[in-house]
């Protein structure tokens, strides 16, 4: 069987699957933290943040890339526990409008997703947050260990991690940081070295979808506490580097290896 095809959409924080022929491709984002912009009057954010254009906007990344399904690997709302009021009908709508637009959508439940389920409308597809497999594709959020069907997947997809990238401030990035991919292929293992828990020969870890989620500067220091698990257990395990959004190639994350699981691990070189 021939294995699907994975590419990051160009200028877009979408990844596109192309399976074997006949079947049309499918978009992954994970990440869409709908609500976050909201103050706790639940105030409208920046014009940026707004549901509404961030809906457009996948819509239209959906339709250039010739997708007929959308998969979202997690954290479709920002609060963590519960849906506020206020943003029940904002879930129900954003996702009203893709299904109106004749595309197929999967959710994967990612930690922010507690409380979610009962605000979908019915069409969705729902998957707990141990992952699903599609095409040879295994999706899952990264807060917590895949399934034993996703681990056994040729490649991985994920989220959670929010990956930048750090430069000198500048207007587009202020704090310098950039959205990247992260893309991680693994290596034989040589003789001796313990065995994975997994069999993928790479895996894709996903930017934010939401403009104004907090990033990671991957090639600083390693991730907070509360995002280390994928760097940790997944990009730890293998070859990861780095690429913006347009592409372009900025490097190697340097991560902890295999062998360095206690002591203090490697940090990544401070950018300069």
């Amino acid at each position: 069987m021939a294995s699907a095809e994975v590419r990051p959409v160009p200028g877009a924080a979408a990844l596109l699957v192309r399976p074997a022929r006949p079947k049309r491709p499918w978009l992954a984002i994970a990440d869409l933290h709908l609500g976050l912009a909201e103050g706790a009057r639940s105030l409208p954010g920046p014009p940026e943040a707004a549901p509404a254009r961030l809906v457009e906007s996948l819509i239209e990344i959906a339709r250039r890339s010739g997708a007929e399904r959308i998969v979202i690997a997690g954290d479709v709302k920002h609060p963590i526990v519960g849906t506020p009021k206020p943003l029940r009908p904002v879930v129900f709508d954003f996702f009203s409008r893709l299904l109106s637009e004749g595309f197929a959508v999967e959710v994967v439940l990612g930690n922010h997703d507690v409380g979610l389920v009962p605000y979908l409308p019915r069409e969705v597809t729902v998957h707990p947050a141990d992952g699903m497999v599609r095409d040879g594709v295994g999706v899952f959020h990264g807060h917590r260990w895949p399934s034993a069907e996703v681990l056994a997947s040729e490649r991985l997809v994920a989220g959670h991690l929010h990956p930048g990238y750090r430069f000198a401030p500048s207007g587009e990035s202020p704090s310098g940081k950039l959205p990247c991919w992260v893309r991680a292929e693994f290596p034989a293992r040589r003789r001796g070295a313990p065995a994975r828990r997994f069999s993928a020969k790479e895996i894709v870890v996903l930017p934010a979808f939401h403009p104004l989620a907090g990033r990671e500067a991957l090639n600083r220091q390693k991730p907070r506490r509360g995002r280390s698990f994928l760097f940790l257990r997944f990009l730890g395990e293998g070859l990861p580097r780095a690429y913006l959004l347009d592409g372009t190639d900025v490097g190697p994350i340097v991560t902890p290896g295999p062998a360095r699981r206690s002591g203090s691990p490697r940090r990544a070189p401070r950018a300069r």
